[in-house]
């Protein structure tokens, strides 16, 4: 669980921290979707906000472009299936109501039987 608390508050200071690159917001029929940027330019977050709260796909990458996390966001409340990916593991983190209902990890270099 604290794993996954440091998880959160390392991906958001990343927005916070290297927001030196204007967002982008584009309206797209009742959303409006936001990217965000790393210095480098890459794209650090994207995503939609509905009525000015996160909603739907919600995608986070590193500086080189990697993904971090997936998620969905609705009404501003994380819910369903999250991943988030590191150097060694997958996590799988279930939401229900913002809060962790079940996590699961993989490793992303698994041991192949012949």
């Amino acid at each position: 669980m604290k794993a996954i608390t440091l998880i959160f508050a390392f991906i958001f200071s990343i927005a916070i921290n290297a927001q030196e690159v204007k967002p982008v917001f584009e309206k797209e029929g009742k959303l409006v979707k936001a990217t965000y940027f790393h210095e480098n330019g890459q794209i650090a977050q994207v995503g939609h906000f509905l009525n000015s709260k996160l909603h739907g796909e919600w995608n986070m990458y590193n500086e080189k472009g990697e993904k971090l996390a997936a998620g969905k966001y609705e009404k501003g409340t994380k819910t369903g299936k999250w991943f988030f990916w590191d150097q060694k593991v997958l996590r799988e983190v279930d939401f229900n109501a913002n809060a962790i209902s079940s996590i699961t990890e993989w490793d992303k270099n698994p041991v192949v039987y012949n």
